[in-house]
């Protein structure tokens, strides 16, 4: 099936080091924000609206996104540019890594997994937690008209690696507060959600769903739909750790920071880069409303490292994300992906016509 986002021209040979340095810092950030404190915290994030019942206490997913820079000594050091509690590739990636190292010099010398799992270990790791002990056909991906989402190869391998199927809202009928689906011509129970549903989308669109997302239904969630809003840009300003750059909301400035040219302005809850402005101008700052100031963030730049030299004479910034799942209420990291840009930032629209950019693995000595 066609990939509709841009695959790089080369994995990321990511050194040991800086690979457990992200792994240790998320650790750390991840503790911070499980708090009794931080965790009451973190609800206010939840619009009213979209206040889903059954919330658990702690995330099912979660990924750090660490930008790949150079400290004062010309050391590579991360960056936290992000983070979410919500599923990413944790399906596509796996394909993608095999194929990568089938290509690379002496790849069988390589390793892309985490906590010491090989590809079995990693597919019965992830798909207990999609599952959770339930038959593959009562569990469904949910997400808005699956086909046409850029993520849909990771759909397809989902189905693959763990006989889960995608499903569109439209395609679900409530009975009481059971949901049901047609599986190969049968009416089927689902009991669990894999959730991939993007309420900005629902909202971009006027989607409105054939059940109350919000009301009581006889469902468990692998990825509650409230863990996208309380573990997510909203999170940044109580975070204290040398890896995360200072982020303040809009709403908490008096006036304008004198140095705004050091600034990126980022909506709380945008999804892929949507609605970011790197090049600030105080214009921007008056034009964001009053009710939305306290869901927009002001976040210091950072200032990637040109880290992989490419054979058309440039170079690419890196970005590497760190997979997380939620393991006897631990969280266990499980793999990473990379993304490479020449732009201004990671998205497709600033590396348009652009080469050894895009989506990408990395890979480490294999022990």
């Amino acid at each position: 099936m066609e990939i509709p986002f841009r695959l790089a021209e080369t994995p990321v040979f990511l050194p040991p080091e800086l690979r457990d340095e992200m792994v240790e810092a998320s650790f750390e950030i991840f503790r911070q924000l499980s708090t009794p404190a931080a965790l009451k915290r973190s609800k206010a994030a939840i619009p009213k609206a979209l206040d889903v019942p059954g919330c658990p206490d702690l995330p099912t997913f979660a990924v750090t996104d660490f930008a790949v820079t150079r400290d004062t000594s010309g050391r590579l050091a991360p960056k936290l540019i992000e983070l979410q509690a919500f599923p990413t590739l944790y399906a596509f990636q796996v394909a993608q890594c095999e194929e990568l190292v089938r290509l690379s010099p002496e790849g069988e010398k390589l390793d892309w997994y985490l906590s010491g799992l090989d590809a079995a270990g990693y597919k019965r790791v992830v798909g207990e937690t999609i599952l959770s002990g339930l038959p593959p056909e009562e569990v469904v991906l949910l997400d808005l008209d699956p086909a046409q989402q850029k993520t849909a190869i990771d759909f397809a391998f989902t189905e693959q690696f763990w006989g889960v199927c995608t499903v569109d809202p439209s395609e679900i009928e409530k009975r009481g507060r059971e949901l049901w689906y047609s599986r190969d011509g049968r009416k089927t129970r689902i009991r669990r959600i894999y959730n991939r549903l993007i309420f900005d989308e629902l909202e971009a669109k006027r989607v409105r769903l054939p059940f109350d997302i919000t009301s009581r239904i006889d469902v468990s969630w692998a990825g509650h739909p409230n863990w996208y809003f309380r573990w997510s840009k909203h999170c940044l300003p109580e975070l204290d750790h040398p890896t995360v750059p200072e982020s303040r909301l809009l709403s908490d400035f008096a006036s304008p920071p004198k140095d705004l040219e050091n600034w990126v302005l980022k909506p709380l809850f945008s999804f892929a880069g949507s609605g970011v402005k790197v090049d600030v101008t105080p214009a921007d700052l008056a034009a964001v409303p009053e009710q939305e100031r306290a869901h927009t963030l002001l976040m210091r730049k950072i200032d990637y490292a040109p880290a992989i030299q490419t054979t058309d004479g440039n170079f690419s910034k890196v970005e590497v994300r760190v997979m997380f799942v939620w393991k006897e209420e631990q969280p266990f990291p499980v793999t990473t992906l990379a993304r490479l840009s020449q732009g201004k930032m990671m998205g497709v629209n600033y590396n348009k016509d652009k080469t050894w950019v895009g989506s990408s693995a990395n890979f480490w000595p294999r022990n």
